[in-house]
């Protein structure tokens, strides 16, 4: 279960951690861990919140009743 931190930076940004913490290195990179493990969740939500703010904006426009059919993109695209 245990592992190495071989990279020095590394190292130090755990022990760095560590210090400013007050914590042990195993509790500093759980610590380190956790956080980021947190942020990209926070990050992925608030993606998807803005996705789903833009389908709905989208959703809410006003139908044209006009099809758009692969001769309409064609002309649109210059095709």
């Amino acid at each position: 279960m245990a592992f190495h931190i071989r990279d020095e930076q590394t190292d130090a940004l755990a022990r760095e951690l560590s210090r400013q913490t007050g914590k042990g290195l195993t509790e500093a990179v759980k610590l380190a861990l956790d956080g980021e493990l947190k942020r990209r969740a926070a990050d992925i939500a608030r993606r998807r919140a803005a996705i789903d703010a833009l389908v709905s904006e989208l959703a809410a426009l006003p139908k044209t009743g006009e099809k758009a059919d692969k001769a309409f993109f064609d002309e649109i695209s210059g095709d």
